[in-house]
């Protein structure tokens, strides 16, 4: 019996590591010559734009000071001076700008809805079934009480008087509020078995859907009015809620209709097996998962809704973006929209990214499709 004579194989090279910083750039930034040139055109622009944009907003810029006087010392900087100067009027409106000793009421308003907010992100926090009703039903009438001020026995500020990011919160708070139960119901009422209704809903909805947003508010201030009784009358933020809410609850009732439509048939015979009857069926089985299947669409109208609100300029409501703009086109202030366009901007996207974010930690807190082992 002999034995084989081991030969040793040829050396090869180690494997390129798998893991890693380096090899997630090899793989995802140069993993060809398309992509690493890619990755570099993208590198030298940012070089050329990044550093030159940071120099001017915050490096050169002006922050402090009382007029224009500062920023045209320093031509070279962003004039920050001029949203500090500006800031209670493009966040709250005329009224509070004009009157700064009555501030704090639209300051603890938010306060109001940020510590209402501010548990419902927590995991684990009791009672959020509680907190979510008090945000929906207690706070609208409180924070009405804090704005306009008649009821707390302080001075009056008119709807016409607000403005700024206080206008578009309300707006979009008050559309997002009263478009949802209203797009289920429209949603429920267009796949409803009764000719009449469904019939109702698919008019409604088409008609809303298929009109441009500035058309309704335009109609809203100048038309609605002449369909009320003689003396009695809207003003223009009730006007613009309305046409709002109207126009949102049609896309998000075909949201939420894209979720029924999602619901496999054995659901409805199952439920229908149990003996329940349409309401429970809808309420217990179709309609949550139906909404956790439209979460992205439904976040996505509100997301929409809440930027479409600068469209109230066309009946002469000055939104966050527009009081910007009419401040910084002001005699103090000429020539300073850039500041103006990037602060509106940097709230804008806080607070869509904010509900963006939240929506999908909804969407992975409902995923019963994917659990850890």
């Amino acid at each position: 019996m002999t034995m084989d004579t081991f030969v040793p194989k040829p050396s090869r090279k180690p494997p390129m590591s798998t893991v890693g910083p380096l090899a997630w750039v090899r793989a995802n930034l140069f993993n060809s010559t398309t992509s690493a040139l890619t990755t570099l055109l993208f590198f030298y622009l940012l070089w050329l734009y990044i550093p030159p944009f940071i120099d001017w907003a915050f490096l050169s810029a002006n922050w402090t000071g009382t007029d224009r006087s500062v920023c045209e010392a320093n031509p070279a900087g962003a004039c920050w001076t001029f949203i500090n100067v500006r800031l209670e009027q493009i966040l709250f409106g005329l009224y509070f700008g004009a009157n700064p000793d009555e501030v704090w009421r639209p300051i603890v308003g938010f306060l109001l809805f940020f510590s209402l907010l501010i548990p419902l992100l927590i995991e684990g926090m009791p009672h959020k079934k509680w907190i979510a009703l008090a945000m929906l039903t207690v706070f609208p009438v409180v924070f009405y009480a804090l704005i306009h001020g008649e009821w707390i026995g302080q001075p009056i500020a008119n709807t016409s008087q607000w403005g700024g990011f206080l206008l578009t919160f309300v707006l979009a708070f008050v559309g997002i509020l009263l478009a949802l139960p209203l797009g289920i119901l429209l949603a429920l009422g267009r796949r409803s078995e009764m000719p009449v209704i469904r019939t109702m809903c698919v008019l409604y909805i088409e008609f809303w859907r298929g009109t441009p947003l500035i058309t309704i508010l335009f109609m809203a201030s100048v038309m609605l009015p002449l369909f009320f009784p003689a003396g009695m009358e809207f003003d223009k933020v009730v006007r613009a809620m309305i046409g709002i809410t109207m126009f949102q609850s049609a896309y998000t009732a075909e949201a939420i209709r894209g979720g029924l439509s999602a619901i496999p048939k054995g659901q409805y015979e199952a439920a229908a097996a149990l003996g329940l009857g349409y309401w429970r069926r809808t309420v217990f089985i179709i309609l949550p998962q139906a909404l956790k299947i439209s979460i992205p669409g439904i976040v996505n109208t509100f997301i929409a809704l809440f930027k479409d609100t600068s469209l109230v300029s066309i009946i002469g409501l000055l939104d966050l973006l527009n009081m910007a703009q009419s401040a910084a086109r002001s005699i103090e202030w000429k020539g300073y929209d850039i500041e103006g366009y990037l602060f509106t901007g940097l709230i804008f996207w806080m607070f869509c990214y904010g509900m963006s974010r939240y929506s999908q930690v909804i969407e992975r807190k409902l995923d019963t499709n994917r659990r850890d082992n």
